[in-house]
């Protein structure tokens, strides 16, 4: 039986407990996996499609099972790709030594109360910024159409469905396995570079064999991956050579370690400096849209309930709903800071200004942010939408305020005064990137509802629940990955190997800045380079943008390909290189094999594509949270930090030119999969037909 998704009568299951359920277990599941991928590059992956891959194949197994029981499962699981977007300031508690791990009660609150404001700022942008605007939200549209190719459990469509799952299912086993021999058993290597000397200085030419992160940089595309790679030149081919030939070496024990060195305490900012000035230039872009897109919230919540639309799809939660969730959240910030701030010996009268100051920055930084996340999200996806940005401009608004306070107050008096402003600083912004995390998502899953027909409150009430149960999830991961690998700077046994440890590039650079701020040592001089750089960048951009019709240059991304460590960019590189070479030749072939269908063919062969990179980047972030567990075991028992290995340390050479031969053969399957696949002509007549419905 065929039914109007957009009837305002239609009475199917929707928000159903299996739904729910199904969505709490995808939502940990991708929580673990993004809060691992992030803690070791800084970048998660957008869970939506995927979500609602696995959504689809388990739900067809239920006759009564529809399209909108799947949206509200990915709606929900879609806030696992975003919350875990916290990792990018909470680790910064551990390497400033304020927090000896993370306390489940504080963490567990911050977090939900954090996503739930998230949900809560965009229902009043959600009119403004999706039914009423021309924003393409192009994530939104991909899972919508997924969610309804795939929402029939007969025919083609079921075929479709399965053969979705499949891939998500393959492109996780193999590089599950692939993970578990390079960090589990150590046969295989994870990078190896090639140092070369310039003059008295080093230089390197790294690799990196991560195949989540070749998966990653499939789905990232050539702009952002040219970005990186030119990060990466200007780092390692400019300022690294340069300063190690000018700086004395000091301590260092090799010239390799020297250059490592350099790069960690003095380039690392020049990245810094790029990444502020290209998010602050994103939000100025931003300003006029957003401000015009409030004007329109604010209007249409003044609207009495007879000049509003009562349509099903047009309904949000009530106000009375919002304003009890709302006590609710306001109530759990209060606990959340009070317990944060009364671990100080401090007097009540600051403790109280303390507490109200950071929900009173939380709330009115994270509207501004839930507006400006909207647009990012609607203008450009939610995976390209620079939250690490906000990150930097939340801590930097955040440890002013705070030092404002603690100067007043005579809190740098001592070294533990300035410890404890730091950490507050970094607290209050960690509750920041929640809201702008969750509302960067938000508004894009409210885009696919209006697509497949979704009835508005029930998704917000799906976001909240998947808001809870991701911050359930986050603090349990946290401690099981700090307990068996640490971050950089912050390891809990002495004894460990720091080459080993996560790296958390934003909570490094994001302690480093608050530092910067109330210690007043911090070299402005590189993040000014840096800012220089991002400013170069920023106008060749608009060059290549105002020139051609398709070329960019990301400032963005060149800031990360400076800051993140080089054999974890390379990878991302090189997927990014082969999706646009493969992308070139499915177009060329796709113009002989299918005529007037070529889009829609090479739509196919890349979705094949995508869904096994998603797959990728799911397995080797799932088989490095089980190694973890493994290790806390091993190490709690009494036994190694290694309890996997199946080689010594003499095996390392061979590890890495097998690592190098395992990344070749993987490039090459991962290339020829995609090539591979097999024209469907009634499929891609539904694709076109889409497409030009889309266009329309």
């Amino acid at each position: 039986m065929k039914h109007d998704f957009m009837s305002h009568e239609l009475h199917l299951p929707e928000l159903t407990f299996r739904g729910m359920l199904l969505g709490v277990l995808i939502t940990i599941i991708f929580t673990a996996s993004n809060v691992y991928l992030g803690l070791k590059v800084g970048l998660t992956f957008s869970s939506s499609i995927p979500a609602a891959v696995i959504s689809m194949a388990i739900l067809r197994f239920f006759k009564d099972s529809n399209v909108l029981e799947n949206n509200m499962v990915q709606t929900q699981a879609s806030a696992a790709g975003t919350l875990s977007a916290v990792i990018f300031v909470l680790p910064g508690l551990l390497m400033l030594g304020y927090w000896q791990g993370f306390p489940y009660g504080e963490t567990l609150l911050l977090c939900a109360c954090g996503g739930c404001l998230g949900v809560l700022f965009t229902i009043p942008l959600r009119r403004a910024m999706v039914v009423n605007s021309d924003l393409p939200y192009p994530e939104g549209r991909a899972a919508a159409e997924i969610l309804k190719v795939g929402s029939q459990n007969h025919g083609d469509s079921a075929k479709q469905s399965a053969s979705g799952m499949k891939e998500i299912v393959s492109g996780g086993i193999f590089a599950g396995i692939i993970s578990l021999f390079t960090n589990g058993f150590h046969y295989l290597a994870g990078e190896m570079s090639f140092w070369f000397g310039i003059g008295r200085g080093v230089t390197q030419f790294p690799l990196g064999f991560s195949t989540a992160l070749l998966g990653a940089g499939f789905l990232i595309g050539i702009s952002s991956g040219i970005a990186i790679l030119v990060g990466m030149i200007i780092a390692w081919g400019g300022f690294v050579p340069y300063l190690t030939n000018i700086l004395p070496m000091g301590d260092a024990k090799s010239v390799e370690s020297f250059a490592m060195a350099v790069w960690k305490e003095k380039v690392r900012f020049i990245g810094a400096g790029c990444i502020g000035i290209a998010a602050i230039w994103t939000l100025i872009t931003l300003a006029k849209p957003i401000v015009e897109g409030m004007k329109m919230s604010v209007q249409n919540m003044k609207m009495s309930g007879e000049e509003r639309a009562t349509h099903r799809m047009d309904t949000d939660m009530k106000p009375s709903t919002i304003a009890i969730v709302f006590s609710l959240i306001l109530v759990g910030l209060i606990i959340c800071f009070y317990s944060f701030v009364s671990a100080v010996d401090i007097s009540p009268a600051l403790m109280w200004t303390l507490v109200i100051c950071g929900i009173v920055i939380a709330l009115c930084i994270g509207f501004f942010v839930a507006a400006a996340c909207g647009y990012m999200a609607g203008l450009i996806g939610t995976s390209a939408s620079p939250i690490s940005g906000i990150g930097i401009l939340g801590i930097i608004i955040s440890s002013l305020v705070v030092f404002a306070i603690a100067s007043a107050n005579d809190l740098f008096a001592t070294e533990a005064g300035v410890k404890f402003a730091t950490a507050m600083a970094l607290f209050m912004t960690s509750v920041v990137v929640c809201i702008a995390a969750i509302s960067n998502d938000n508004l894009q899953d409210l885009k696919t509802g209006q697509l497949v027909g979704a009835t508005p409150w029930k998704q917000q009430v799906a976001l909240l629940i998947g808001s809870i149960a991701g911050a359930i999830a986050i603090a349990p991961v946290l401690n099981l990955l700090y307990e068996a690998y640490g971050f950089t700077g912050a390891l809990p046994r002495p004894e460990m190997d720091p080459s080993a440890a996560l790296s958390a590039p934003q909570a490094t650079l994001m302690t480093t800045i608050a530092q910067g701020i109330f210690s007043s040592n911090l070299d402005w001089n590189y993040i000014l380079i840096g800012v220089g750089i991002g400013v170069i960048g920023i106008i060749v951009n608009l060059v290549l943008k105002s020139t051609t019709a398709t070329l960019s240059l990301p400032p963005l991304a060149i800031g990360m390909g400076i800051y993140l460590p080089p054999s974890l960019e390379m990878p991302l590189v090189i997927g990014s290189l082969m999706s646009y070479f493969v992308g070139k030749y499915l177009v060329k072939r796709a113009k002989e094999r299918s005529g007037e269908l070529a889009d829609a063919d090479v739509e196919q062969c890349n979705r094949r594509g995508v869904l096994f990179a998603s797959g990728m980047i799911v397995g080797e972030s799932l088989i490095g949270v089980i190694i973890a567990v493994i290790i806390v075991i091993s190490v709690t028992s009494g036994g190694g930090e290694d309890p996997l290995s199946m080689v010594g340390k003499d095996f390392a050479n061979t590890a890495e030119w097998l690592g190098l031969g395992v990344f070749i053969l993987t490039i090459a399957y991962f290339v020829n999969l995609v090539l591979s696949t097999k024209f469907n002509r009634e499929e891609a007549l539904e694709i076109q037909r889409i497409n030009e419905e889309e266009h329309k």
